[in-house]
């Protein structure tokens, strides 16, 4: 299969293009996790971003409301949430 000049032209714009989304995304996230807090007891069953005292992984929550459970939200929501606590809690 032969490439022409235009083909190539395109897969080095594309291949850019993707590297460059790539990167401005991995510095979005970065900059995302200052801009989040945890939230307490919210969580619905399996929905959980992370470990607790009982299990070790997210979406292992075996629970919905579980004082322990967390997850991720935009800083000031959580405290707006009903029931959503800034520390954990023993449910």
């Amino acid at each position: 299969m032969k490439f022409n000049s235009i083909t190539k032209t395109a897969v080095a714009t594309t291949s850019a293009l993707a590297f460059a989304l790539t990167a401005a995304s991995g510095a979005a996230v970065a900059g995302d996790k200052k801009a989040k807090e945890k939230c307490y007891g919210v969580v619905a069953k399996g929905m959980n971003d992370c470990g607790t005292s009982s299990h070790s992984c997210a979406g292992q929550a075996k629970v919905n409301h579980h004082g322990e459970e967390w997850m991720y939200v935009t800083k000031g929501l959580c405290k707006r949430i009903a029931g959503g606590k800034l520390k954990p809690t023993k449910a």
